[in-house]
């Protein structure tokens, strides 16, 4: 989209002040990116989650800070006019703020993203300060954090009872004081959501946590049902089943090979009729 600009944190503010919701979808690659901004998606999220999707992981915890710089300068040259966050890759930011800072330094210059994601609430405060302190936009993660699965017990709903709710809520209040300019909002229960969503002056972006958020973000592959097997998921709508056409082109190409009836004449390239006079010489073309 040429007349596209991207959005930025004042303006993610005053749509959440008037009410218009945000869309947000991963993109992992440069075909990906570019097909998303010309979409007219408002944000991407260069999401660790490439490490299940994309690198055949079975959790986002191998994805390196090099991954996602990688995958970050890719989609950012697809998009230029779309507003981009990348993911700190699990232990990024929790050792000391050196540390954290060179991380983020890499996504911002080589990666060349907007702003950078951190999942985790109270414990990570500190942290997500000093980096907003040093000039860079941090969007908050909260709920099921997929970096914590090992501590949390598995991908569960979270803000199931009282206690679980308290906390997310509190959780999002320290993160709103801390500096982040958004909160992702990850397999919450709809009622939790939409109290934290009403509670905070940021947006809030949910992926399954309900009709209530100031946004929505779904994985570019789940959208698209690109994935083989693809498993099922309640919060998920398919809006195309690319998978399904890509396997079945695939499998096409594949017959047409073995029938030879690819290529066909109108795939090929005819030479000048000297050309196969200067190659086999007229007596050998003619003793064929």
């Amino acid at each position: 989209m040429a007349d596209k600009h991207a959005l930025n944190i004042v303006k993610m503010k005053k749509m959440k002040a008037d009410g218009v919701p945000l869309s947000m979808l991963t993109a992992y690659d440069y075909p990906s990116a570019l097909l998303a901004e010309e979409a007219g998606i408002d944000l991407i999220l260069v999401g660790d989650s490439l490490g299940n999707v994309v690198l055949g992981y079975d959790t986002t915890l191998p994805v390196t800070i090099e991954d996602m710089v990688y995958h970050t300068r890719s989609v950012t040259r697809g998009a230029r006019n779309t507003f981009i966050v990348a993911d700190m890759p699990f232990m990024t930011y929790h050792g000391g703020i050196d540390e954290t800072l060179r991380s983020v330094r890499r996504l911002m210059q080589e990666g060349r993203a907007h702003a950078v994601k951190m999942e985790g609430g109270v414990e990570i405060c500190s942290t997500v300060s000093a980096v907003v302190s040093a000039g860079v936009p941090v969007l908050g993660h909260i709920g099921l954090t997929p970096q914590s699965v090992n501590m949390i017990g598995g991908y569960r709903i979270q803000g199931k009872d009282a206690k679980d709710a308290q906390r997310l809520m509190d959780e999002a209040k320290a993160l709103e004081a801390a500096g982040v300019f958004g909160i992702v909002l990850e397999l919450v229960t709809e009622e939790v959501a939409e109290a934290i969503s009403k509670a905070v002056s940021i947006p809030t972006i949910g992926i399954g946590a309900g009709r209530y958020c100031d946004g929505q973000v779904l994985v570019f592959h789940d959208l698209l049902r690109y994935a083989s097997p693809y498993r099922d998921k309640r919060f998920v709508k398919t809006y195309a089943d690319v998978g399904t056409l890509i396997r079945e082109g695939i499998s096409s190409y594949v017959q047409e090979v073995k029938e030879r009836s690819f290529p066909a004449e109108s795939h090929v390239f005819n030479a000048d009729e000297h050309v196969l006079d200067s190659l086999y010489g007229a007596a050998g073309k003619g003793e064929e």
